[in-house]
């Protein structure tokens, strides 16, 4: 039976008649248990839909003091966090993984993908008053390709023959051979557009939802919102502040105090003490994120397949699932695509742990009875270093030696992480196959320095070559598939687990559906979130 009173009060609440403190206490005092009333209220103001105003802090993990806003050099979340609220670009990727247009309305293509034509939208400004031009995104895109750029992005433009503006606000995009997945690219974090001629990129200024007030790097952002924003029903916040927090502990107090908001790369292990307040929830998303080891194969001893091997079956992925991820997540194949990919090659057999394979292996490269060192921090992911000391107590029953160093979180990106021999590392995964294996994987990421493990196969890349030209799906999926079985047998990676993203908010947070490309709803919450 409908009880009317409640459903009075979930009216008044929704139609802003009574706050959220007044309409909780009156739901208790209807009988309503707290939890429940939580509940009620979070549904009711969801319903009622986003408000503007008010002041969001999030606490922020991964961050360096050597950060800046260079679009060229976004390595961590608070990097890739405050440049989505400062920039836009020309295509957006949905919470459902789908894209969707941003500064560009729409694009279309050549039927050989080599040609690709995207139509801006008129009246966007920056935050200075300019009008955005096609000239504006040419000068964003060269700035990755220039002789010295170390851009991530810049192996995907190597095939660009032409760039340039067929209209008033239009611009065209000739590549010497076609890219079927090339408006993907578009929405990858780094191709943010800046006006015409920028140099100081850490003045923050863009089209984006917020203008930058101040910037200290590796501790906080403040951010007010952008008064000519383009996007309606976005940018709720009068102001956002960002706040690094290295320590999951002090992240955890500070949202129970009420210090903060929200926060990222919530601690697993205790993450089941924060779901019991009613005043809390627990945002969890599946999707394409990865914890891993990875050794550089061009240094000895990982550059024999055999000692790649020995690690790959040495390693108790069920064990890391349940006791780092605290079953948040599921089980990995030693290659960076999950079943959230389009072209998941699901035949590769699971590999297990098995200890007398994994001696085999070390037996034939040498690596019995030598001492291995793995780096970690707690910057890759939360737990990296437990997970390390997990990982040798499990390679110490194959007869392998292993010590775990830990590293400081500071400055990992840059002192530890594809420099030290074996290490631990994170991917959050990209939009596509091809984003995916030509950002980590290629010979081409070889020259910007994101090829962590220095792999370099000629038949990958020759695959990854045909595929991205390639229209026919069944044959893109073949191609896909292979290259996923090269990784899985040859590549540097130890990937034992696809972690889900889980971040946490207090109830006054109200959101829509969330993104699984990276945690905080995609590095846009504070563009898509609101205070109910």
């Amino acid at each position: 039976m409908r009880n009317h009173k409640i459903d009075h009060l979930v009216s008044e609440f929704s139609r802003g008649r009574i706050d959220r403190r007044e309409f909780m206490g009156m739901l208790v005092a209807a009988g309503v248990g707290i939890s429940s009333a939580g509940a009620l209220a979070t549904r009711a103001a969801l319903a009622a839909g986003p408000k503007k105003g008010g002041h969001f802090r999030l606490g922020m993990a991964d961050f360096a003091t050597t950060d800046s806003l260079e679009p060229a050099l976004l390595d961590t979340r608070m990097q890739q966090n405050i440049t989505f609220q400062l920039r836009n670009c020309l295509v957006e990727v949905l919470a459902g993984g789908d894209l969707g247009p941003e500064l560009a309305e729409s694009w279309e293509g050549s039927k050989d993908a080599t040609r690709w034509t995207f139509k801006l939208r008129k009246g966007v400004e920056f935050h200075n008053g300019k009008s955005l031009t096609p000239a504006d995104v040419i000068w964003s895109i060269n700035h990755h390709l220039g002789e010295d750029s170390t851009s991530a992005v810049k192996p995907f433009f190597r095939g660009l023959k032409e760039m340039k503006a067929t209209g008033a606000n239009e611009i065209t995009f000739v590549l010497e051979s076609g890219n079927q997945d090339f408006p993907a690219l578009m929405a990858y974090y780094s191709i943010v557009i800046v006006p015409e001629g920028t140099t100081n990129f850490d003045d923050g200024m863009g089209t984006g939802g917020y203008v930058l007030e101040n910037f200290e790097p590796g501790v906080r952002s403040l951010v007010k919102r952008a008064p000519n924003y383009w996007k309606e029903n976005a940018a709720h916040f009068d102001s956002v502040e960002i706040i690094a927090i290295g320590d999951s502990t002090a992240r955890h107090n500070a949202l129970v105090s009420g210090e903060i908001d929200a926060y990222n790369f919530v601690d697993l292990k205790t993450v089941h003490l924060l779901a019991r307040r009613s005043n809390v929830n627990i945002l969890r998303v599946s999707g394409k994120a990865h914890y891993a080891f990875a050794c550089r194969t061009d240094t000895p001893p990982y550059d024999n397949n055999d000692a790649r091997l020995a690690l790959k079956y040495g390693i108790n992925r069920e064990m890391i699932l349940q006791q780092i991820l605290n079953g948040y997540g599921t089980l990995g194949n030693d290659h960076p695509l999950s079943p959230a990919y389009r072209f998941y090659n699901g035949s590769i057999p699971q590999r297990s742990y098995d200890p007398d394979k994994a001696k085999f292996h070390a037996r034939k490269a040498g690596i019995d009875g030598m001492e291995l060192s793995l780096h970690c921090a707690e910057t890759p992911f939360g737990g990296a270093t437990d997970a390390g000391v997990l990982y040798s107590e499990h390679l110490k029953a194959c007869g392998i030696n292993m010590k775990v160093v830990r590293e400081p979180d500071d400055g990992f990106w840059n002192s530890v992480w594809a420099k030290k021999p074996f290490f631990a590392t994170r991917w959050s995964g990209r939009v596509t196959e091809d984003l995916m294996f030509n950002l980590a994987y290629s010979a081409s990421a070889l020259e910007t320095g994101w090829n962590e493990t220095y792999f370099n196969s000629d038949r990958l890349n020759k695959l990854l070559a045909e595929a991205r030209v390639e229209a026919d799906e069944a044959k893109r999926a073949e191609m896909y598939g292979e290259i996923q079985l090269i990784i899985h047998e040859q590549g540097g990676t130890v990937t034992p687990v696809f972690a889900d993203f889980v971040d946490v908010a207090s109830d006054r947070i109200g959101h829509g559906p969330l993104s699984s490309d990276f945690d905080l709803d995609g590095c846009r919450a504070s563009e898509r979130w609101w205070f109910v």
